[in-house]
């Protein structure tokens, strides 16, 4: 599907090493001296080409509007596609191709891993296999999460040094090192949390020693653990692909400004690609974060990203919503879970940026959406919720894909200062 809502508009397609697509970077790069300012967007966890672009459709389509009468203003639009994933029981609110249930949801979700992890099929199908006949018996719930766990990489140190944001040892969370039967309970338990209590009565109904609840548990298991991997590979693809990248378009655009809009994973492809980010190279002039699935502390002393907000000529907007169930209960559980401590309330480092905003750092306003658009936003952090648009969505993920909404355009203008 193209973008039809925008012109001019450039896709950018990375792969998995943050290598762009030459003609793609070339034709963006010929063309961005003629802009005033370009909106770029990176995409979270959508399983192709068609549903990221009718995500960039919707968002940019009230653009134009806000911009009327507008002088002086040449605005270009870029999409950022990189390999990622959604599972196929996530809405996203408003897109009725990507709402609708298939007609096979695990055989969909295993053909998906197989596109984004390749190289281990037989693994894939052998956890398909477990998912559909959940066997009762513990030796079942340890193959399927060694499999996860070996399909996913997750337990190399070098993926768990992608991954990391704010304060941690290297070392992957005990979600993907713990015991087996321990996490997909902790994770069961929290699948019929955010169910609400038809789906604690539809789990707590299996039968048998692990019953239904385990196994829900481990389907979540195998979602989160692929999340941790495409983590590490967005800050792979915005640190080696996308801040280059703006280097390129710094030289050959030097008066072209450029703000930054992620959501969910693509909030961390663009931070990271601030670190990317050539020391001469001064064009983002601001960056917009939309239920970013990160550490909200990743910006603040110590984090992964700690100081990167001084590379913005402008300020980095923080957007996020209590009603996002993704990141209000799976993300801080999936980062903290550990031996028997499985409550759903832990400490406050475990929290995720789109969930509760910029944490421990200084001087980072926190401000509702309606004031956030009419106030002059200061060139640092700043937290904006925007739970009263980010609302719509279902369990398992809630609002965290309740994205395209005119507020969110005129916020994104505001911070870029063009409104």
């Amino acid at each position: 599907m193209a973008v039809a809502s925008v012109q001019p508009y450039w896709d950018l397609t990375f792969d998995t090493h943050g290598d762009a697509e030459p003609a793609q970077r070339d034709a963006l790069l010929a063309h961005a001296g003629e802009l005033t300012d370009l909106v770029l967007f990176a995409h979270g966890w959508n399983n192709d080409l068609s549903t990221a672009s009718a995500l960039y459709d919707r968002f940019f389509a009230p653009f134009p509007a806000l911009l009327a009468g507008t002088a002086g203003v040449r605005l270009g639009y870029a999409g950022v596609h990189w390999p990622s994933m959604r599972f196929s029981d996530e809405p996203i609110p408003d897109f009725p191709h990507a709402t609708a249930i298939a007609a096979d949801p695990l055989g969909a979700d295993i053909a998906a891993l197989k596109r984004v992890l390749p190289g281990h099929d037989a693994a894939a199908d052998r956890i398909a296999e477990l998912l559909a006949l959940q066997p009762d018996d513990p030796a079942a719930i340890e193959e399927f999460v060694s499999l996860v766990r070996t399909l996913t990489g997750c337990t190399s140190p070098q993926a768990a040094l992608l991954a990391q944001d704010a304060g941690e040892d290297g070392a992957p969370p005990e979600l993907l090192t713990g015991d087996p039967a321990a996490v997909c309970e902790a994770l069961g338990d929290a699948v019929a949390a955010v169910q609400g209590e038809q789906g604690e009565q539809a789990l707590l109904g299996g039968l048998g020693r692990l019953g239904k609840k385990v196994w829900s548990g481990a389907r979540e298991l195998l979602r989160q653990a692929t999340y941790f991997a495409m983590k590490g590979r967005a800050g792979t693809v915005g640190k080696a692909g996308l801040g280059p990248l703006l280097g390129q378009l710094a030289a050959r655009a030097p008066g072209t400004r450029v703000h930054l809009v992620g959501h969910s994973f693509g909030a961390r492809l663009v931070s990271f690609a601030l670190a990317g980010l050539p020391p001469e190279a001064r064009n983002v002039a601001s960056v917009t974060l939309l239920q970013g699935a990160f550490s909200h502390s990743a910006y603040s002393p110590g984090g992964a990203l700690a100081g990167l907000q001084a590379r913005v000529n402008g300020p980095v907007v923080a957007c996020h919503s209590s009603h996002d169930q993704a990141l209000g209960v799976f993300y801080p559980l999936a980062s903290r879970l550990s031996g028997d401590d499985r409550s759903l309330l832990g400490d406050d480092r475990w929290g995720a940026l789109g969930h509760d905003g910029f944490h421990g750092l200084s001087g980072a306003p926190a401000l509702p959406l309606s004031a956030a658009l009419a106030a002059a936003f200061p060139a640092s952090c700043v937290s904006v919720d925007a739970s009263a648009v980010v609302r719509a969505g279902g369990p398992p993920s809630g609002a965290h894909s309740d994205i395209c909404h005119p507020q969110l355009a005129h916020l994104t203008l505001h911070a870029a200062t063009l409104l």
